[in-house]
């Protein structure tokens, strides 16, 4: 599917199907998710709250012992299903943290 969109538009990390319910803040509240894919740049999360474009939101997600506290930026908006957001200002342990849960869902799509 990505072959069809301009060199730019691609994605510039790869992605793995990975479901975990996560928390979001922004907008205008909070609200419960679950991702649907996630990459080292990014993921998409399924949820009914419209999100539109530019949104700042602070992302808690269950990776490892302590939830992972992340700052993103929703770059697309599927209102009623979704939004694909962008990580912010990542560190490298974040980065880290993310990579191995990649690599563990990886491997057991195998």
């Amino acid at each position: 599917m990505d072959a069809d969109l301009p060199q730019d538009e691609r994605r510039r990390h790869d992605r793995a199907r990975l479901i975990i319910d996560l928390y979001f803040e922004g907008h205008e509240g909070t609200g419960v998710a679950n991702t649907r894919d996630i990459s080292a740049g990014g993921l998409y999360m399924n949820t009914q709250t419209v999100l539109p474009q530019g949104t700042l939101l602070t992302l808690r997600l269950p990776l490892g012992d302590e939830p992972l506290v992340v700052r993103s930026r929703v770059v697309y908006s599927n209102p009623g299903r979704g939004v694909g957001v962008e990580f912010c200002d990542l560190t490298n342990e974040q980065r880290a943290r993310i990579e191995e849960a990649i690599r563990r869902a990886s491997s057991q799509d195998r």
